[in-house]
């Protein structure tokens, strides 16, 4: 189960990657397994929008099994499955690197995390850091 604590050190140790780079602020969002918020917390002086766009990252990788890496190459090679499971979502769903999934040793899936404020791919670095920092796997799909 992702729980809150959990979700913290997930957090607190993607803010540190973030700041060992030198990266802009960002929003950290937790999904668990069934896609509920879990936390959600954003660094000061943060862009409007970054928390829906880091819980948008995190249901698109809970929406398709895998991280968002996957999904953002799918909408170069397939863009109207990708459209129909944004209008399928709702809109919710955010089909760029950033979105990674909470695995278990044995492959159990316990949520998503996503993140948002730089670039995709360094969004991607610190979601990677904190579920290695909670002794989790990461599912980037890639």
């Amino acid at each position: 189960m992702l729980t809150l604590a959990v979700a913290r050190t997930i957090i607190d140790a993607a803010f540190d990657r973030a700041a060992e780079l030198g990266l802009k602020p960002l929003a950290v969002a937790c999904l668990d397994g069934g896609g509920h918020l879990v936390a959600c917390l954003r660094q000061d002086t943060y862009a409007i929008l970054r928390s829906e766009i880091a819980i948008g990252k995190a249901y698109g990788a809970l929406a398709v099994g895998q991280g968002t890496r996957w999904l953002a190459a799918a909408a170069t090679e397939r863009p109207h499955f990708v459209g129909a499971l944004s209008d399928m979502s709702g809109g919710k769903i955010i089909p760029v690197p950033g979105g990674v999934l909470v695995k278990t040793a044995d492959g159990i899936v316990l949520g998503a995390v996503g993140i948002s404020g730089d670039t995709s791919d360094n969004d991607e670095i610190c979601a990677v850091a904190g579920i290695t920092a909670a002794g989790l796997i990461a599912d980037t799909g890639a």
